[in-house]
């Protein structure tokens, strides 16, 4: 990747402003207004989104991008990875078909668990993890061979979750994390104290702030993973309990060169009143700005 200012590895989410792949999440924006919104703030990259929500023609796709001066940072791409009868190279190529030309845009895979949302998973054995680890390599691998950069989500409701798990990833393989501080601190890892054991494995980064409260009620069944984020899960950068500037404090000691992508799960009802998703947003980014 091409050496870039601090400032300019920045880049939105179109999650922030409540767009998701799970159905029924709730009320979605349109593309143009979430991107126009993207532009104002000043960000210049963003996520592509859930599949659909963007055009699927790479050229479409990079045109409607530039149209609001803005660099593709990568895509969310759930695959089922344990499965010994689920090929994840057809998943991968065609979300790759849709990136275009190799540059910026990261794969952001999720060891999906092949039912719909986040809400439950099933426990995996020796074999089942032979295979998720096996069958990420080889997804990795393709993603290399097109000239593009794949890394694991830890993410709640998935196969990857907990810490132990993302151990597991760590020493079974060579994929790069995607270091996400929301779903990282939900499943028991401190994202401060990975990024400082190991930011040599971390090709992304997804920065949301959590309330702790919020967060022990999800990890323990309490409340489900849609609640929480319904009930203020995420929060603005610098106002929850994620040392998020730990986090960024040691991979730029580093010398990381990757993305920071804000990105808070939101969920919205209705269509927004007033400012809506945008001023949480810019909350993020006036306090990461800060950092950098």
């Amino acid at each position: 990747m091409t050496a870039r200012t601090a400032a300019n590895r920045i880049a939105g989410a179109p999650i922030s402003w409540g767009v998701c792949e799970v159905s029924g999440w709730g009320y979605q924006l349109p593309a143009e207004l979430v991107l126009r919104e993207m532009q104002h703030l000043g960000l210049t990259a963003t996520e592509f989104g859930p599949a659909g929500y963007l055009p699927s023609d790479p050229a479409d796709r990079a045109d409607l991008l530039s149209s609001y001066g803005l660099a593709a940072a990568g895509g969310f791409v759930p695959v089922v990875l344990h499965d010994p009868g689920t090929d994840p190279a057809e998943v991968v190529d065609r979300a790759l078909d849709g990136f275009g030309e190799p540059g910026s845009a990261v794969l952001v895979l999720a060891a999906a668990t092949g039912a719909e949302g986040y809400e439950g998973r099933p426990e995996l054995d020796a074999d089942g993890w032979s295979t998720l680890l096996r069958n990420l390599d080889q997804a990795t691998a393709r993603a290399a061979e097109r000239g593009f950069t794949a890394t694991l989500h830890p993410h709640v409701g998935t196969m990857v979750e907990r810490q132990t798990e993302v151990q597991r990833v760590l020493d079974g393989g060579d994929t790069l994390l995607c270091l996400d501080t929301g779903h990282l601190l939900i499943g028991g890892t401190d994202p401060a104290e990975l990024a400082r054991q190991s930011p040599h494995r971390i090709g992304h980064v997804h920065l949301k702030d959590v309330s702790e409260p919020v967060a022990k009620n999800v990890a323990a069944g309490i409340i489900s993973y849609t609640e929480g984020v319904s009930t203020r899960l995420y929060q603005p950068l610098g106002q929850g309990d994620v040392d998020v500037a730990g986090v960024v404090s040691a991979l730029e000691a580093h010398g990381y060169q990757g993305w920071y992508v804000l990105e808070q799960d939101t969920i919205l009802h209705t269509a927004p009143a007033g400012d809506g998703p945008v001023d949480d947003v810019q909350q993020s980014l006036r306090y990461l700005k800060g950092l950098l």
